[in-house]
């Protein structure tokens, strides 16, 4: 069954949304989240702006709407832009700086008031009342084109922090908290290893379904090595920790359900690949492994029989292919190849980074493919996912 692709956005100016594990979809599936920046290929600098704005899937002209502006911000990941959960109106939240820190921004879509949050957000609680965040200039100074400019870490020289981590932040009072230190996840045993003289931070905090726990990597680097990951768990409140998966090599992951997590890792004896980890307990179960070879950006859809995925670019043609995967049947649906220009590479690459809508019908991604730089276009597969 073939899949029509359509174009949401084109020049002027390049289109994306960024990370995968964020709504971009409004809650009645109306309406997508986007940025807009006025060059491409090239890393930002701490003056260079983006626009954020929203299209009406309902309007034929696909007219973009401008909702503000930022400038903290960064190619893979954006500004942290989504909608708020539950909120009513229907609110969106995006990262700023404001005299060299970075805060939040909540805006009601449709009155254009706003305000802003003391810190700046990583990811939503379920509920839309809360957010969990970092410490967005150690992210850039330890992995260069996901966190933010503008600001300098005061712990730069400081291999683990006590008084940097995860926040805890209240989205409608700004109250803010540290939950768990770098100090005090570092100082966790690492099987592989002694690192106590290297240097840590911390990426991708993404809440459980019900919101009763976040998964987090914990990430290191001696020196100016490469970097070794461990994903843990840990109640709302920083309590309960968990090292899940201590292979040293997680990379994308998602919530299955509130208890079992989806994720690209290695393990001994069989290789790297998607494996189940259950929080807590149990050892990793592969999945998909015929039908998924190679690392992506993994989601579900809402009825957990299906995973949007994508891939880095292949071969010589630099071919990243989107698909979904149906669990029950250990089946693919390619919905595409998609070339991704040699220019396209490192920081400044157009990673796909799918996202479906909350009625898992659409699915919208970012691509360079069609010769207008990066651009956003959507895919329906609800014909696809009813024949199943």
């Amino acid at each position: 069954m073939t899949v029509s692709v359509i174009p949401l956005t084109h020049p002027p100016g390049s289109h994306w949304f960024g990370y995968y594990d964020k709504w971009q979809f409004s809650a009645d599936d109306t309406r997508v989240l986007g940025m807009r920046a006025d060059f491409d290929l090239r890393m930002p600098t701490p003056k260079d702006e983006i626009g954020i704005g929203v299209i009406d899937l309902a309007d034929p002209e696909l007219t973009w709407q401008s909702l503000g502006h930022t400038r903290a911000w960064h190619w893979q990941a954006g500004c942290m832009l989504q909608w708020i959960p539950n909120s009513d109106p229907e609110c969106c939240i995006w990262n700023e700086i404001e005299d060299g820190r970075f805060r939040a921004r909540i805006l009601e879509v449709e009155s254009g008031r706003s305000r802003q949050l003391p810190r700046p957000v990583f990811t939503l609680t379920p509920d839309g009342r809360g957010a969990l965040t970092i410490d967005f200039h150690r992210l850039e100074d330890m992995r260069p084109g996901y966190g933010y400019y503008g600001s300098v870490d005061p712990n730069f020289d400081v291999l683990a922090p006590e008084n940097a981590g995860i926040w805890r932040m209240d989205l409608e009072t700004g109250a803010h908290a540290l939950i768990l230190s770098l100090a005090e996840i570092a100082a966790i045993p690492f099987p592989g290893g002694d690192i106590s003289a290297a240097k840590h931070y911390f990426n991708v905090l993404i809440c459980n379904p019900s919101g009763t726990r976040f998964l987090f990597l914990h990430r290191w680097r001696f020196g100016k090595g490469g970097f070794h990951t461990r994903m843990i768990t840990a109640n709302m409140d920083g309590g309960e920790v968990r090292v899940v998966d201590h292979s040293g090599f997680t990379s994308h992951l998602i919530w299955r359900d509130d208890r079992t997590i989806l994720a690209w890792s290695r393990v001994r004896g069989q290789g790297d690949g998607f494996y189940l980890f259950v929080d807590g307990a149990g050892e990793p179960q592969p999945i998909g492994q015929a039908q998924m070879p190679l690392n992506g950006h993994c989601t579900y859809l809402p009825n957990r029989a299906w995973i949007l995925n994508d891939t880095y670019p292949q071969g010589e043609r630099r071919w990243q292919d989107l698909f979904l995967y149906h669990v029950p049947t250990d089946s693919r649906f390619d919905l595409g190849p998609f070339h991704a220009p040699s220019a396209f590479t490192g920081e400044v690459r157009c990673d796909l980074h799918p996202r479906g809508s909350r009625d898992g019908s659409k699915v919208v991604f970012d691509s360079a493919h069609g010769g207008q730089g990066r651009q956003m276009y959507m895919v329906d597969v609800s014909r696809l996912l009813a024949a199943r």
